[in-house]
């Protein structure tokens, strides 16, 4: 049903190589492993890292910044366009009462680890600066959740489907909590008047306008000229601006082209989250989606590479409350509020999904590894807490052994097709 499988699969294999290499690299040859993230390609440059030299700030641009605050911009990006689809798109995804089911569950997803994180810190008596992690155990890595769940659950089962619904919706809820929570800088809001102007700005020349000059003709010239001649360039131009724009605003910058991705035109109908029938499309937002595949492979690659790399003696409590928050708070969460949804609201579970596949689904939503790296490194300034909450992230893994375990003692019925 989903062209997903081996877009994720890429996409799980890539990650998964630069985490593994980053932790052999980080535990044999620490020294060189850091040298590498801290890369300097830049001094004095008008993007990058801020810090102060006497009472002068500049900025460095560094390799992590590079791969973390630019280039997973776009990784941002093409997980915002599915999400924009699902909503705006007449039954989409994100519509309607069948969604209603699996975005509850998710609001259970997100609070569920959150809860449980804070309250393992007060039982281990730490608190300030640990409780900035709150978020990182919210997240729900897309990729590597996915493919577990093929495993646990089968191609075919309906699981699946609203496994992937949960994913997408606490992206976008991490999306919202990164921009909110977790400012880079000093908050000069003013800048965000370049980012949402240059998305408006681009709406209307690029592609409000040339449909309005179309009116009726069948031959839509003028969208047909913008879309040939012009094609992504002005959509491009305008992510710089409203990526530069969340950077300067104090907004992690990996969100700056969210404004953008409402503007580009876009299917008329939903085939479903990265469905097969989306490499058939010809609007714009899928062509740009398709273009960009081969460059979020390999960036997710240096991702890992350059987030995953943690000493295994960086142990330490912000490991067990990231850990404690996906494990046990993720499944507790989802399914609590999964069953309030589908009993007590009476909006019911999918045809052929039962209370257990449920509560096994919310164990394969625990692994967080990508999206909790990335808050990781928001939440907390470089040094142990961040290094000890990194690892709890990638410990998450253990929730692959956890719902295999799970599904096959509830007797999770495998269904492929």
């Amino acid at each position: 049903m989903y062209r997903i499988w081996s877009v994720i699969s890429t996409y799980s294999l890539l990650l998964l190589s630069g985490a593994v290499l980053a932790l052999i690299w980080a535990n044999t040859y620490n020294d060189s492993y850091q040298h590498l993230v801290h890369f300097v390609l830049w001094d004095h440059a008008p993007i990058g890292h801020a810090h102060h030299e006497g009472s002068e700030m500049h900025r460095t641009l560094t390799f992590q910044f590079l791969i973390n605050d630019i280039c997973m911009a776009f990784f941002f990006a093409i997980a915002a366009k599915e999400v924009w689809e699902g909503i705006i798109l007449k039954d989409g995804e994100l519509r309607g009462k069948k969604a209603l089911t699996p975005l509850i569950a998710t609001a259970g997803g997100m609070a569920g680890p959150a809860a449980v994180y804070l309250g393992l810190g007060a039982m281990l008596g730490v608190s300030g600066l640990y409780a900035q992690g709150w978020a990182i155990p919210t997240a729900t890595d897309i990729a590597f959740s996915y493919l577990v769940g093929r495993i646990v659950f089968g191609a075919g089962h309906p699981a699946i489907r609203f496994l992937l619904l949960l994913a997408i919706a606490d992206d976008a809820g991490g999306m919202v909590i990164l921009a909110i929570f977790y400012p880079t800088g000093d908050l000069q809001p003013i800048w965000l008047l370049a980012s949402f102007g240059a998305a408006l700005g681009v709406y209307i020349l690029a592609n409000w306008l040339p449909t309005r000059l179309d009116g009726n003709d069948p031959t839509r010239p003028y969208s047909t000229w913008m879309r040939r001649k012009a094609s992504f360039w002005p959509y491009a131009i305008a992510g710089v601006i409203s990526w530069y724009g969340f950077h300067e605003a104090g907004i992690h910058p990996a969100l700056g082209l969210l404004p953008i991705v409402p503007t580009i035109p876009h299917a008329d109908k939903p085939y479903g989250f990265f469905a097969e029938a989306e490499a058939h499309l010809s609007d714009l937002l899928n062509s740009i989606e398709h273009r960009l595949k081969y460059f979020v492979e390999v960036m997710l690659f240096f991702f890992g590479l350059l987030n995953a790399g943690v000493v295994f003696s960086a142990l330490g409590e912000p490991t067990w409350m990231v850990l404690g928050g996906l494990v046990i708070g993720k499944p507790v969460g989802i399914f609590l509020m999964g069953m309030l949804a589908a009993r007590v609201m009476g909006l019911g579970l999918p045809d052929g999904m039962k209370p257990k596949d449920l509560l096994v689904l919310g164990c394969v939503a625990a692994i967080g590894f990508t999206v909790a790296l990335f808050v990781t490194t928001v939440a907390f300034p470089a040094g142990l807490a961040q290094e000890a909450a990194k690892m709890g992230a990638v410990l998450s893994f253990a929730a692959a052994i956890i719902a295999i375990a799970a599904g096959r003692l509830l007797k999770v019925d495998r269904r492929e097709g």
